[in-house]
């Protein structure tokens, strides 16, 4: 029920920001057209329609999976998504993979490390989680790609080419992605990880000799699993939706450059599609953060024990 509400009124939000977009695509495809041209254009489209009239036409298409063609191309919008789709989903599953390890070391590393790295490693993850993507990606293109020359400036694919088999072109794109990620993850992780290595039976252990990596894996890790998950899925979804600056910036054709073009084309079918989809991964990642947290929580099982 709350998925569905919180759907509902991202579906409405992302209707009226659209709405409130100056101009609209009979605008461009009119150009310098006379006046009466642009209304027959906007009338063709469906443009000149009751705000409420084109909302619930556009909702009642996208729980159809019918949300409509382009208004610039022609293109049916789920051809186009379709098309797009696995580039950005190789980037967000690429960068999970990346920040997931490295999330879990620096937070690690700015709770339990040595007493001279922790505030180095608190300011580091302080300042990544701060920092605009457009910055981040400015000093991997000067320093690996410019400086180093490790990877190309730029990530093209060829046509018809998988993301998975040119990783070399989008290195740079998902170290964009999970730098900051891993850094925003550390800021909200290591509260948890500070109140579980302080309890008494990790104190115990610690006392008793057992390495780090035994203490980490056998008693933080279960307390710290359902908080993780919920910031897991969140992350995700915030991945899928957050690839429109680097996917621009780097000239990869997805989602997000498909919808940063969409918005200067005024392209409302496309822009509105691929907004919600994003609203819907990070709903279903919430939700299945909901789910499986509980069963990862080692009181569930205490407290089912204890009935």
């Amino acid at each position: 029920m709350r998925s569905g509400l919180l759907l509902a009124a991202a579906s409405a939000v992302i209707f009226l920001c659209t709405a409130a977009l100056p101009g609209d695509a009979a605008d461009v495809l009119g150009g310098r057209a006379a006046p009466e041209d642009v209304a027959r254009l906007r009338a063709e489209h469906g443009l000149d329609r009751a705000p409420h009239v084109r909302y619930l036409d556009w909702l009642s298409g996208m729980l159809t999976g019918e949300p409509g063609v382009s208004l610039i191309t022609g293109r049916p919008v789920a051809e186009l998504i379709a098309q797009r789709a696995p580039v950005t989903l190789f980037l967000a599953m690429a960068a999970l993979a990346v920040s997931v390890p490295l999330m879990a070391a620096l937070a690690w590393a700015a709770v339990r490390g040595p007493r001279r790295l922790r505030p180095v490693v608190n300011a580091v993850v302080v300042a990544g989680a701060a920092l605009p993507q457009a910055v981040v990606v400015a000093a991997l293109v000067a320093s690996l790609s410019a400086a180093w020359r490790l990877f190309p400036p730029v990530s093209m694919l060829p046509a018809g080419v998988p993301p998975w088999q040119r990783p070399d072109l989008l290195a740079l794109p998902v170290l964009s992605l999970a730098l900051p990620t891993a850094a925003y993850g550390t800021v909200l992780l290591r509260g948890a990880v500070a109140d579980v290595v302080a309890r008494p039976y990790v104190r115990d252990a610690e006392l008793r000799g057992l390495r780090s990596v035994t203490v980490l894996l056998r008693y933080v890790l279960p307390v710290v699993a359902a908080p993780a998950t919920r910031l897991l899925a969140v992350v995700l979804g915030g991945l899928v939706a957050g690839t429109a600056v680097a996917e621009t910036m780097f000239g990869v054709a997805g989602l997000g450059e498909l919808l940063v073009t969409a918005v200067a084309t005024r392209d409302v079918p496309v822009v509105q599609a691929v907004a919600l989809l994003a609203a819907a991964v990070v709903v279903a990642g919430m939700l299945a953060a909901d789910l499986v947290a509980p069963s990862a929580d080692p009181r569930t099982g205490l407290k089912a024990a204890g009935s």
